[in-house]
């Protein structure tokens, strides 16, 4: 077993270290007892209550714990290694961590990436990326992520007086408002004036602390998507309502009609992914390629999500102008002035990956992992059907994402979005990505039903790191734009 004695040696809780060394329990069970705070005693009766490890999710009905005993196989034995290390990293193993992990590799991947964010070296001070992460989740009222950052504030000897508002928290991180805005709902109008205003004056940002803010900002956006997407539960040690009430509240609301179309079922799926991968007679020009890219985006448009939560006062206090929020990008004002954004101009691994390395060390490098994990994944299962090359459908996921965003790959086949995604797939896929606030647990139920479990986590694993990607490629554009 794991000998963590020692590593709390000033923890008020005085954890009995006896609960984790020789206990032959599930590490999801045993390791969410918290290190750090003086709640133990809360976590030990509602551990009683509820067992951790079926309760994780509102949408999941049940996370299947590792099996720690002796005759675990590999993918068991790495998966309790990444949790004992994410339990080290955060003092807690929380409900997203332990749901990530049906995908151990993309796990340590994303855990090496938070911690270099979170604790590693650069220039921001820890109490400030917090802070930032803080902001960064109230833009889609995640009291999950909220909760969690406030916590790591306080611990990371954060002056208390800032989490009651923006007039009580430095100039310089007010400045960062407006990007936050911009970036979590239209990042098509982020351009070199915004990076200039923080960059000069008084209160202004290094470039390679605007690169660590951005980078903080763009991954907290994106776990907002997760968060909601898989319907994470609060914490045991948080109070308050939170957004699984509103999902349920909100089953029954009157959101428009599309999750009744019937969903396209595996064997059809499997069918046209087959005549895909055999056909390549269909070799568009580029006039028809840009027409059928355009013809998705416009389609996008007739997607109707819910009506928007109202802000709770606890999360009010970390935004300004909450009532801005994603606008269709095909329906966007000055069409002229804000173009489709093309890849071939800019994207990621010719320009946003160096960028990126050379003001943040590394962090590049960690991002580019994350993004080639999510979008190679695969286990070629698809629901109860094995031997499946799943590549057509997962490109075709991670290019909507961009669609929705302006963002046009050149090398793609537009054409295969309408193939392998169904209106309701497209709907859930559209609503996690850009306003995951709005999400029901009908908007949930409507698609991927003859998925497995595991198989819903992955796409919401490429719904993160496709929105965090484009959230990047516009940011730092107008990064560079501001360097030269």
């Amino acid at each position: 077993m794991y000998d963590l004695s020692g590593y709390y040696d000033n923890c008020s809780c005085n954890l009995n270290f006896d609960l984790i060394n020789g206990n032959t329990e599930p590490v999801t069970v045993i390791l969410p007892f918290c290190g750090m705070c003086n709640r133990n005693k809360y976590l030990q009766d509602s551990r009683k209550k509820s067992r951790l490890s079926k309760n994780d999710s509102m949408i999941f009905k049940e996370i299947i714990p590792v099996n720690t005993t002796e005759d675990q196989d590999f993918e068991n034995k790495k998966t309790q290694m990444v949790f004992i290390d994410a339990f080290l990293q955060n003092n807690r193993l929380d409900h997203l961590t332990q749901l990530m992990g049906y995908h151990p590799t993309y796990l340590e991947n994303f855990l090496r990436t938070q911690q270099y964010l979170l604790r590693g070296d650069g220039p921001l001070p820890f109490h400030y990326r917090h802070y930032i992460a803080i902001m960064a989740a109230s833009r889609h009222q995640c009291t999950y992520l909220i909760h969690l950052h406030e916590e790591e504030f306080i611990l990371q000897n954060g002056d208390p007086d800032w989490l009651k508002g923006p007039t009580h928290i430095p100039k310089k991180i007010r400045n960062l408002f407006e990007l936050n805005k911009l970036m979590a709902h239209r990042p098509w109008l982020i351009n070199k004036s915004h990076i200039d205003k923080l960059t000069r004056g008084k209160d202004n940002w290094s470039l390679s602390e605007l690169m660590q803010a951005i980078c903080l900002i763009a991954h907290f956006h994106a776990m907002c998507s997760f968060v909601y997407g898989c319907g994470v539960r609060n914490e045991l040690d948080h109070n308050g309502e939170s957004l699984h009430r509103r999902l349920s509240m909100s089953d029954d609301s009157d959101s428009d009609t599309q999750g009744n179309e019937p969903e396209v079922k595996i064997e059809v799926l499997m069918e046209r992914m087959k005549k895909l991968n055999e056909d390549d007679s269909d070799d568009p020009t580029e006039e028809e390629r840009l027409k059928r890219f355009e013809s998705i985006e416009n389609q996008s448009v007739e997607l109707i999500s819910s009506s928007i939560p109202s802000p709770r006062v606890e999360v009010l206090k970390y935004c300004e102008d909450p009532e801005f929020c994603y606008q269709d990008f095909a329906k966007r004002d000055n069409l002229d002035s804000i173009p489709t954004f093309r890849a071939q101009d800019y994207n990621w691994e010719e320009h946003g990956f160096s960028l990126a390395n050379r003001l943040l060390s590394d962090i590049g490098s960690n991002l580019e992992d994350r993004f080639n994990i999510a979008i190679n994944l695969t286990y070629y299962t698809m629901g109860k059907v094995k031997n499946v090359d799943t590549s057509a459908f997962r490109c075709a996921i991670w290019n909507y994402i961009h669609c929705l965003y302006g963002i046009m790959h050149d090398d793609f086949n537009y054409s295969q979005v309408n193939q392998l995604l169904d209106r309701n797939l497209k709907s859930y896929i559209k609503t996690v990505t850009c306003y995951p606030e709005r999400l029901t647990k009908k908007d949930y139920d409507s698609c991927m039903q003859e998925f497995r479990h595991s198989e819903k986590v992955h796409v919401n694993l490429m719904l993160l790191e496709a929105r965090l990607q484009g959230e990047l490629l516009y940011s730092l554009r107008a990064v560079m734009q501001h360097m030269t």
